[in-house]
């Protein structure tokens, strides 16, 4: 029989062994090859390759790239992107051409149009290879059309790019290209530690929840963005998902878990949550969130 002195032992130790609890996740990265304001003194070549060698340090067997084909001419570096992204072996897939939203887009044809236009610069690099993956731009799987919209991406042999695991690097990154343009260090040094802690409590709610909802920890699929903040911040985030006991793995071997049977839109813990009727409780801050849209204006 444990002793008081063991039991306040244990209790100090369960946190300690519920962050390291070990569980596989894949690596995806939305809106090649441009997110967002490019920062003063990057490319966006650069910001591709020290995604690319952060990942190769850490062990990544795969990142998968979705492509919005219609960003490639927004920049010259553009096509080098994602030639980049190919040679380093990692794949590309199709997040349509101009980012069209499902539940705001003019009609499902106007839809399935931008689908089909994302497709040549995609496949023109993947020959051979499986890229017929499709991330729903904003998450969106349009509601009312998302049946009809699976259907048409089954047809055409479309597998669907899940999410369950995001810290909203988006949110900063065109602060950060502001902020670097004014040269306000302490701007910039208020939103790494914010978003660090956010990373941090993403992280062991994502453990908490998937218990809850699962019963275990299930092969996790994190969706980041290739934009100046992300790159900036990635060493930080791997360090912190390999403390917490990531194992990398592909995105067809995390989404070949039965978790990923359900579809629909945003991350695959809380809808299955919601159709299990399983309230999760909300994220709360440890402190008041920064204001990240007015910072450096």
């Amino acid at each position: 029989m444990l002793n008081y002195r063991q039991l306040a032992l244990c209790a100090l130790l369960l946190p300690a062994l519920a962050a390291a609890q070990s569980f596989d996740i894949a690596i995806t990265v939305d809106d090649m090859p441009v997110h967002g304001q490019l920062p003063r003194g990057m490319s966006w070549l650069g910001i591709a390759e020290t995604h690319l060698k952060v990942f190769k340090a850490n062990g990544v067997p795969e990142a998968f790239g979705f492509v919005n084909a219609g960003k490639i001419a927004a920049t010259a570096d553009g096509e080098a992107v994602l030639d980049a992204w190919r040679a380093a072996g990692y794949p590309l897939g199709n997040h349509t051409y101009s980012h069209m939203n499902l539940s705001r887009a003019p009609t499902l044809d106007a839809w399935y149009a931008d689908v089909v236009a994302g497709e040549p610069p995609v496949a023109a690099r993947m020959a051979g290879a499986d890229w017929r993956y499709l991330r729903f731009p904003n998450l969106s799987t349009g509601g009312e059309r998302q049946q009809d919209a699976l259907a048409y991406l089954h047809a055409h042999g479309y597998k669907v790019a899940d999410v369950s695991l995001a810290f909203s690097d988006w949110v900063y990154t065109d602060a950060y290209a502001r902020c670097v343009a004014k040269e306000d260090t302490a701007a910039i040094a208020a939103m790494k530690t914010e978003y660090l802690a956010n990373v941090d409590s993403a992280i062991v709610r994502m453990k908490n929840q998937s218990q809850r909802v699962y019963g275990r920890v299930i092969p996790q699929v994190l969706l980041t963005h290739l934009g100046g903040w992300s790159a900036v911040m990635l060493p930080d985030v791997m360090s912190r998902l390999n403390a917490a006991g990531a194992r990398y793995v592909t995105l067809a071997q995390a989404q070949s878990d039965p978790a990923y049977g359900l579809p629909g839109g945003g991350s695959v813990i809380s809808r299955t949550a919601s159709q299990k009727g399983i309230r999760l409780p909300d994220s709360k801050p440890a402190a008041p969130p920064l204001e990240v849209d007015k910072l450096c204006r």
